[in-house]
Parts: C-alpha cells; structure tokens; sequence
C-alpha cells in the first residue's frame, strides 16, 4: 500500500527472477510471490509453482494436471484453496486435481502451511495446507491500475494475461483474463513426450467497503480446457469450472470482539474425457467419452475474540456438501457423451466446528493450540461395479456412512537470545474421512467396492529452529507421524475376472505407517550485488503392516542458487541435485500415483537473465531451464501409455529437455 492505494506486487529492481524458494515467514509457513518470475519457467497451474517450495514434489501425468505432494503426502491429505475455497476435481483418474484449476499469477499471494497445526481451513488435512489468496484492495481516492505479460517458450508455449483493477473509497472492481497453451515438449534424449494442453480462465470481483473496518465482496470464475495425457488411454478435452463466491469482513468491531468473517461459495468442475478427439481412435477397447462433474457447495463463518492484551481465540463453522455424477458413451461421434443420461454416483457432506487460541508470551514466544470436530456423511449410489469390464450388482449400494471425527494440535515458540535465533514444537492429530478417490474409485481388499474404507488417524510431531547469522539466515524443520488405518492405494493386485479369468485390480486398504523428515533452507547476502540460496529436503516412510517402505516418498533433493543483480541487469543459475530412490514399494501408494520401482539421481542446471529498461514497470526475463539437455525421470512418477501412432516407449514420463523461455510484463500502477 502507498498513500492508502494499492500497488500491483512485483519484485524490487534487479532482483527479476527467484531461483529457489523463499524463507519461511513463522515456523511452518511459507509464502510465496506467485507473480514473482522464477526458474524453472514460471509455472501455468498450481502444482508448478509448489514444487518450488522445499518439501514438494510433482508427480507427472503429462504437461499439465500433475499431482502437488509434500512430504510424501496428496490428495486430500493436503488442503488446497483459493481464496479459502476448496475445488476438488471430478475424474475418477485425477486427471484434475485442485490444483489444475489454479492460475498461479491471478493470485496475489500463495501460503504454504505445513503439517498438522491449524484447524482453521477445514478437515483432514494432516501433511499441510496450501492458500491461494487475493488481496482486497482499499482505495483512499478514485483510480485504477493494470497489469499484463507474455510468456514464450521453444516448446510452444505461450502464455499471456491481461489484469485491470479500479476502486473509490466505496467501491473496487477487479478483472482478470489469463490463456495458456503448449505443445508436446520434448525429454533430453530428443524424444516427444504427450504434453501439450490449452487452458483459459476468467475471473471478476466486485466489492463494497462501506467503512474501513468492512468489506462485501461478490467474485466468479469460469475457465475451461483440455490436456493431453502420456499416462494413461484417455485424454481431458473439456475442463470446464464455473465458481460463484460471496464474502464478507468486518473489522475494529471492539475491544472483545475483534472480527467476523464468512462466505459462502458455489463450484462446480465439469469434466469431459475421451479418446478419439486429442489421439487417433483405439482398436480395443474401442472410442468411450466420459463426463463426470462434482458439484459443491459450501460455507464458512469465523470470529475472532481478544480475550486479553496476550491472547486471542478464533472461533467458527464451516459445512460442505457434494454431489458427484457421471455421463459415459461408447460411441462418441454416434452418440455425444453431453447427450446421454447423468447418474449420480456419490454423496458427500461435512459440518464442522472449530477453535484456535494463541497466547503471546513475554520475550517474544508463542502457545497456540486448536481443536475442531467435523461430521461427516457419506452416500454410496452406485447401482453396478464395471471390476474387471463386467458390470455387477455393487455389494454397497444404498449404503450410508456417518461418522464424528476430531482433529486438535498444540504448538510452543521461543525466540532465544539477540542473536535471532528460535526455536518450536508442535504436536497434532488429525483424523481425515476417505475421499471419494479412496470411496468408489478403487476396490477394497475384500470385495468388488471401497467405500467400508476406514476413516485414517495421524498423529505428527513438528519441531525446527532458525537462525540469522549476519548477512544470513538458515531454518531447519522436522517431523515425525505415526498413521492408524493410514489408507495405501495398492495396484496390480490379482482378482478373478469375467469367467474366473485373472484381472489386475486396484485396490484401498488400512495399514499402519510411519514418515519422518525435514527440510532446510538458505539464504546469505554475500556481499555487494551477489546472493546464494539453498535448499534441503528428505522424507521417508515405513508401511509397519506389510514390513515395507511406505510407497511414494520422494528421494533426497538438494538445491542450491547464486544470483547476481546490480542496477536494472540480474542474472542467476539454479542446481538441483536428486539422489537415488532405493525405498520403494512396486504398486503401493496412494490416489496421485504408486511406486514403479527404483530410480537413478540426476543433477540439473539452470540459468537466467534479466533487465528492467527505463518504463517504470516494465520487466524482461529470459531463462534456460535443463541448460545440459539432461534425460531423466522424477520418482514420482506416472507409467507413460503410448497412444496409438506415438514414438515414446512404455516407462516413466521424461521430464523436459533443455527449454528457453522468454518472459515480458508490464504493470501500470495507480493512477
């Protein structure tokens, strides 16, 4: 803010393209600037730009929709929101995750918040939550501002956004238009890799501040695409998501009561797949579409009290409801899948209450504990199981489940001595219901439907310290979870067919797990225009029931960066070094993905440039990513299915090769 208007975010001069992730703001959280311009190529969805963040990792299906993990953990293990709502996709396949729907660089802020210590962004999330957020403006006088940029690359790319925002001291309005598209990209051996995607999204908020203290906001969204898929024999051509939220803040309301605040929003994903618009027609199993589309609505109301100089206490509900159907065709072009009949399939609603207390300390500490019940429902429709390409009578149907769960967590933070170093512990529980993925898209252990899949208990301890020394700063955080009924996603799992013949299932069941590691972070001023950062991550597991590595947990990775910046001119370079994954669980893990089997290291370098001319504004970047051409492979990873007529071998999804991007953008400020 200057002059009480609001400035569109950018990086300072010089300082044009991050090469890492930033530090951490408080213990377990981490913000990041999503219009900040970083190496690797700025990201176009929301898994991109998290990966970024030490703990994260990407498992691929393709050039977009990959599955966002931290510290082994997705699904809805992790919450995503944008601006505090949840979309969780439709596919069955997870050809959508929340995090498709995310246009990083329409948000003015993205918080990472790790392990199992807030209560207040709704249920089960017990390895983190991620926040999507847009700040509301506050206008002192009329005026507007606006922003746009363009992003090109060799494999096609082209991104571009165009963003205008004006307000009064009343009222503001903001509107965004973003388009992405790409082509298949090509992995460091030459060989072209099923990729290419085209995305659009629209989004509009208007706002009334009556008085400084309170706001009204209205926003929608509408955005649609398609996306082509190496892993599996069926592409998305339709993606289409329409969202309508109504928020509300009041502000300064008292001595006691400090703040109210609710919403209430409406999101629906509507997704179409096939395989005959984005690939050559298969012989067997023949042309299919699908269309599933999960339908939410939801609401949230909180108010904060301050019971005291030291201490405050939020307080709140929050309740959802979805409903999940499902169109098919067998004969696409005969007879359109939009034309056929919607059966409903799932149910599922949650109510919640919860409250979180933070007490200040003298010195400079913190106590913060939270505690929150949710009810959760769940409604099995289906009529048929189509195990093995049979339909049969499915053993659940009609059946209902209801159940009470409960989630607390208590954290302590002390700063110690001058020298700016601190030190935190937290413990949390977190029992999460099954999703729909874990409900009714895989088989159980001992039947034909999932949905008897128990609900999952993980207590994790959380603890790390930091410290400034000098011109530095370096964090350290841990953790340690034990999982009652933790639920694995096993494939390859031998079951009678048609006529008793053998079939390949996937199947939930509960096992008991562990997981344990950190993540440590980096960052000195050496001296004049130059900066080094660096970062660490490790996480492993134990699935204690079956005597194996837990599946899915991502190996070492270690990244280090140096970046100069004098003037209007930076340049910078990235390394990332991976170790070997050699615990591993061929076929276990979870709804983003199971294990396929070991996976070699690799070391990756980067590098880029840029320069801020004389418009005051302006911003030009440039950037090398895979700067060797390096093949490799993530061990988070997606089996690639070659569609007919396509060059790629069977195996693990390649990464990029060697990829230059150009990025321009100009931001007008208030005027």
């Amino acid at each position: 803010m200057l002059g009480g208007l609001p400035l569109l975010a950018g990086p300072p001069p010089g300082a044009v393209v991050e090469v890492t992730a930033p530090m951490p703001e408080e213990p377990l959280v981490t913000a990041v600037d999503p219009r900040h311009p970083r190496q690797p190529a700025p990201a176009q969805d929301g898994a991109e730009i998290l990966r970024g963040v030490p703990g994260f990792a990407l498992a691929r299906k393709g050039g977009s929709g990959g599955e966002p993990v931290l510290r082994g953990m997705a699904g809805s293990r992790l919450g995503i929101l944008a601006d505090a709502e949840a979309t969780p996709g439709g596919c069955g396949g997870r050809m959508d995750p929340p995090t498709a729907y995310v246009f990083p660089e329409d948000y003015d802020r993205i918080q990472v918040l790790k392990g199992a210590q807030s209560v207040l962004h709704g249920p089960g999330h017990s390895a983190g939550t991620v926040l999507f957020q847009r700040t509301p403006p506050r206008w002192s006088r009329p005026g507007w501002a606006a922003r746009g940029g363009w992003l090109l690359d060799g494999f096609g790319r082209s991104d571009r956004l165009l963003e205008a925002q004006g307000g009064t001291p009343r009222w503001y309005a903001r509107a965004t238009g973003i388009r992405s598209r790409c082509g298949d990209y090509r992995d460091g051996d030459g060989r072209t890799v099923r990729s290419g995607y085209e995305r659009w999204s629209a989004h509009g908020t208007l706002g009334w501040t009556p008085a400084p203290g309170a706001r009204l906001e209205c926003r929608a969204t509408r955005s649609d695409g398609q996306a082509a898929y190496a892993d599996r024999g069926m592409d998305g051509v339709a993606f289409l998501r329409s969202n309508l939220g109504l928020a509300f803040e009041l502000r300064e309301l008292g001595a006691v009561l400090e703040q109210v605040e609710g919403q209430v929003y409406w999101n629906d994903a509507d997704h179409v797949m096939d395989n005959v618009t984005l690939r050559p027609p298969p012989a067997v199993p023949g042309p299919m579409a699908r269309n599933p589309r999960r339908t939410a609505r939801s609401l949230r109301s909180a108010l904060t009290l301050r019971t005291g100089p030291a201490s405050a206490w939020v307080l709140g509900l929050d309740a959802r409801s979805d409903r999940h159907s499902v169109r098919r065709s067998l004969e696409p072009w005969a007879a359109p899948v939009r034309d056929q009949p919607r059966v409903e399939d799932a149910r599922l609603d949650s109510a919640g209450l919860f409250c979180e207390w933070t007490r200040w300390l003298s010195g400079g500490g913190r106590l913060a504990a939270g505690f929150r019940a949710d009810l959760w429902r769940a409604g099995d429709l289906r009529r048929v199981l189509a195990a093995g390409g049979a339909p049969a009578p499915n053993p659940t149907s009609g059946a209902v489940r209801e159940q009470l769960l409960a989630s607390g967590f208590a954290r302590w933070e002390r700063p110690l001595g001058p020298a700016g170093a601190a030190v935190f512990a937290g413990l949390g529980h977190i029992q999460r219901a099954p999703d729909y993925w874990e409900l009714f898209a895989p088989e159980a252990a001992d039947g034909p439907s999932g949905f008897r899949t128990r609900a999952e208990r993980t207590t994790q301890l959380d603890f790390g310290a930091s410290w400034e020394l000098g011109r530095a700063r370096l964090d350290c955080t841990g953790f340690r979870a034990e999982a009652e009924d933790f639920i694995l996603i096993q494939s390859g799992v031998a079951r009678p067919g048609p006529a008793g013949a053998p079939r390949s299932a996937t199947v939930a069941r509960n096992v008991r797990a562990s997981t344990w590691g950190g993540e440590l972070a980096l960052d000195a001023a050496l001296g004049g225009p130059w900066r080094a950062e660096g970062s660490l991550a490790w996480v492993a597991g134990e699935n204690r029931s079956d005597g194996l590595p837990l599946g899915q947990m991502p190996p070492l990775e270690a990244r280090a960066g140096l970046a100069w910046a004098s003037g209007a001119w930076s340049a910078g370079s990235l390394v990332r070094l991976v170790a070997p994954q050699d615990r591993f669980a061929p076929g276990q893990g979870s709804i983003a993905g199971q294990d396929l089997g070991r996976t070699a290291g690799f070391a990756v370098c980067s590098v880029n440039a840029g320069f801020r001319p004389g418009p005051k504004g302006l911003r030009v970047s440039l950037g090398v990513d895979n700067l060797f051409d390096r093949a490799y492979a993530e061990h988070l990873n997606h089996a690639a299915i070659p569609a007919p007529g396509d060059p790629g071998p069977p195996g693990r999804i390649q990464e990029p090769g060697r990829r230059v991007w150009f990025r321009v953008s100009i931001e007008i400020p208030v005027q």
